[in-house]
């Protein structure tokens, strides 16, 4: 997308933006290439996660990404879901390392929200994330530069689509739902945005996310 024009704030005064699959590059490909390097199908992290979720009744991610479990806890269960499904050990050891290493920054989307920044708009992070992973990231993204706050659900023990981190981003911003617009690659996160009352818009790329950013702006 060329140059955009971004009406100054009325109705919205404030964009919530994810992180991951947002601000970076998709992360569908980066876990489709891990599995191949170490010889498992394209479901085998998938139903390992669902293998151990009804083992114990929780999701290991959801507590991964509310800080209630440790990384390397989190690395242990796929490894032993993984090698008693398949008769091997599987190491998970690298997967963080690749992981990272296969996201590269969204600098469209980033240059949106610099342009946002500066004609007057607030922004807010809300992300699902890993308190270990913050060094990995943060440092890396224009994070402190673009955003007042950062909800992250590894610090503040809840994640989306809980109604409650919407809740706690508005808190922060002191903004009400209805005057900001959020920004979320998965689409039941922008459903429960859209459930607290805010505007919300599917990224689905870079292009379409901007366009229905804008088209919001500019009818409130």
């Amino acid at each position: 997308m060329s140059s955009v024009t971004i009406p100054p704030p009325n109705g919205i005064r404030a964009i919530v933006s994810d992180f991951i699959g947002v601000l970076t590059t998709p992360i569908a490909g980066v876990f489709t290439q891990f599995q191949e390097e170490v010889g498992l199908s394209p479901s085998a992290l998938r139903e390992a996660l669902e293998r151990a979720t009804q083992r114990t009744g929780v999701n290991p991610l959801f507590e991964l990404e509310c800080g209630r479990l440790a990384e390397t806890e989190f690395v242990a269960i796929l490894e032993r879901e993984l090698s008693e499904q398949l008769g091997r050990h599987v190491s998970m050891r690298e997967f963080t390392d690749h992981y990272w290493a296969g996201l590269a920054h969204n600098e469209e989307l980033v240059s949106f929200l610099r342009d946002a920044r500066a004609t007057g708009y607030r922004l807010a992070l809300c992300t699902n994330n890993v308190v270990e992973w913050e060094p990995r990231w943060r440092p890396k993204w224009p994070i402190d530069e673009l955003f007042e706050t950062v909800v992250d659900s590894g610090f503040v023990g809840m994640r989306k689509p809980e109604p409650e981190i919407f809740a706690l981003t508005l808190e922060r911003l002191g903004l009400p739902a209805d005057a900001c617009v959020f920004i979320d690659d998965l689409e039941p996160n922008v459903v429960a945005a859209r459930e607290v009352g805010m505007h919300a818009v599917h990224f689905r790329d870079t292009d379409q996310a901007i366009g229905e950013v804008l088209e919001v702006l500019e009818s409130t």
